[in-house]
């Protein structure tokens, strides 16, 4: 029997390995242009999203064709054939398949024992088959996929196929959370709309935002008893020499703790207080070390705290005396004292390990691993005694309340700074408690009642700023609103005011960005301002909002505006200003 199609499909792959092969060999160690490499990369991507996809249709092939039922020869015939195999040896590794005794028992076996491939990932992409290619059912026919939505988006070509697999892997998880019947295809369909929504029109945080929706569902049938009934500190006891402790939380309880977090990162803050903090790290690896006096005193250091500089100068010249690093004549005293090894670096090389371990709580609090530094900030305000400097180290939690929502429905409409839903207890709860700022937003999120002021924008508005704002204005961008930089989208040396409408918030990089020309800020009537990025990022030039702080219903909303200003404004039915870099 000829097979000219597939044995066609199958030489093409065997050559399109060989091009890519060839292709990286040639670059490796070439000296060539950045924007080839440039094009390289992104020719790579491109190719990754398509394996992302063949890789799930080669996994349905393999069950579709029985090809776990192929017999010892035909598997012998495809090694044969090699990996730049003529026609002839394809046409030999057509195979036969037979109803004996065979080497895998079925596909899954197929992808595990021959093609080297995870069990547990084997597994997955035959469920992601089911999910996103064809069902199929007890007696071996094939039926609709399971999420026939995603199963579109996934062959669609201008979409990322590895945003879908993610997605779909949530949706499939959560099928006992969609109930039986009706209303669960009603529910299962309605996910996936959202997914779809999130995937094409912000990729960036279309990942969280499923897995938001995923929350959502499960945590929205389990009634408050239970909830409250699994919080708590728990003490895991003692593993591979550290103290463990499980720590679970009501989503507002967790705002209050990642309200502290980010006073920790930011230096500015008294909790945040560099010098402080790596006095406690250094204080507590001191206690850990056996010298519960801290190491002010060199001769009880050990030699890998100390500094290395100092310490090969002392090897090579015994009587030179340091004059350590407050001797005003030592033109390099503050910049030794910064000058700590680095941990995996050459200066910890030769350290043992446990030594070259304990060396990360001395380098600079800024480059400490983010679950040490917030580790350190935590400890550092539980050992306070209230007094001093660490008692302004309190956070405060911010809580966005939709007024009308709370009249009409009485729930799910309260949500923190950082896009966590919460109940309506809780919020009430809140309420109660001192400490809580109102900052009354309208429809569009604008600011109201708080004016202008002078060059600067005061720390009211910077307040409500951020709390509007959530985090930086750039499309994906994750970083919180504590550490973004307050912009006038109107320069004020041209005239522009301290007005809270003309006000963004952008991290350092995403500022300078602007200010340098790579993507414009857009003044949009009656809205907060938008982004338009560069045409080769986005050939449609759309108007863009980040979605990454908000809750998947207000991300379906802002999307859903987004979309609409886009039209309206290249219909000339909205007022839009691009501000000037």
């Amino acid at each position: 029997m000829e097979h000219t199609t597939s044995t066609e499909a199958v030489g093409k792959l065997a050559e399109a390995r060989s091009l890519i092969a060839a292709a990286w060999a040639d670059v490796a160690d070439a000296d060539l242009p950045a924007g080839h490499a440039a094009c390289f990369a992104l020719l790579v991507e491109q190719l990754g999203q398509e394996f992302a996809r063949a890789q799930l249709f080669a996994a349905d092939l393999l069950r579709r064709t029985g090809a776990h039922q192929l017999d010892a020869d035909s598997f012998q015939a495809i090694a044969d054939a090699g990996e730049q195999p003529s026609a002839e040896d394809l046409a030999r590794a057509a195979g036969r398949t037979t109803m004996g005794r065979t080497p895998y028992r079925n596909t899954v076996g197929l992808l595990h024992n021959w093609l080297g491939i995870p069990l547990g990932t084997a597994r997955d992409r035959l469920a992601q088959a089911d999910c996103l290619i064809a069902q199929v059912t007890t007696a071996g026919h094939r039926a609709q996929p399971l999420l026939p939505q995603l199963a579109a988006e996934f062959t669609a070509p201008r979409s990322d196929p590895r945003l879908v697999l993610s997605a779909s892997r949530l949706i499939h998880g959560a099928q006992k959370d969609f109930g039986p019947g009706p209303a669960g295809e009603r529910a299962r369909a309605g996910i996936q709309a959202e997914a779809v929504a999130l995937i094409r029109e912000q990729p960036a945080t279309a990942r969280k935002h499923v897995a938001d929706l995923i929350h959502q569902l499960k945590s929205g049938k389990r009634p408050l008893g239970a909830l409250l009934s699994e919080i708590g500190l728990f003490k895991l006891g003692r593993r591979k020499g550290l103290e463990n402790y499980l720590l679970r939380l009501l989503p507002s309880q967790a705002e209050v703790l990642d309200a502290h977090l980010r006073k920790v990162d930011n230096p500015k803050t008294e909790a945040g207080n560099r010098e402080d903090l790596h006095r406690q790290a250094a204080e507590d690896l001191a206690a850990e070390n056996g010298d519960p006096d801290g190491w002010d005193n060199s001769e009880t250091m050990p030699d890998w705290a100390q500094d290395p500089e100092a310490a090969a100068a002392e090897a090579e010249d015994p009587d030179h005396e340091d004059p350590g690093p407050d001797d005003p004549d030592d033109p390099d005293a503050a910049e030794s004292t910064q000058s700590q090894p680095e941990p995996g670096g050459e200066a910890a090389g030769d350290e043992p390990p446990a030594a070259s371990a304990a060396a990360e709580l001395l380098v600079p609090f800024e480059d400490m691993r983010p679950e040490l530094r917030h580790l350190m900030g935590l400890l550092a305000t539980l050992k306070s005694t209230g007094t001093g400097k660490r008692q302004g180290a309190a956070a405060e939690v911010g809580i966005i309340i939709d007024y009308d929502k709370m009249l009409e429905a009485g729930q799910d409409f309260a949500v923190t700074i950082t896009g966590k839903p919460i109940s309506a207890g809780e919020a009430r709860a809140a309420l109660c408690n001192a400490g809580i700022y109102p900052v009354v937003l309208n429809g569009r999120d604008r600011i109201l009642n708080l004016g202008r002021s002078q060059r600067l924008f005061s720390k009211s508005q910077a307040k409500a700023l951020r709390i509007a704002r959530r985090g930086c204005a750039f499309p994906g961008c994750t970083m919180p609103a504590e550490r973004c930089e307050l912009d006038h989208l109107d320069a004020w040396e041209k005239g522009g005011r301290t007005d809270i409408d003309l006000g963004d918030l952008y991290c350092t990089v995403h500022h300078i960005g602007r200010h340098c020309g790579l993507f414009h800020a857009v003044k949009v009537e009656g809205s907060r301002p938008m982004v338009l990025l560069p045409k080769s990022v986005d050939p449609e030039q759309r108007l863009h909002l980040n979605t990454h702080f908000l809750t998947p219903a207000e991300s379906k909303r802002a999307l859903a505006w987004a979309a609409e200003a886009t039209q309206l404004w290249k219909a000339g039915k909205l007022k839009v200003t691009i501000a000037e870099a």
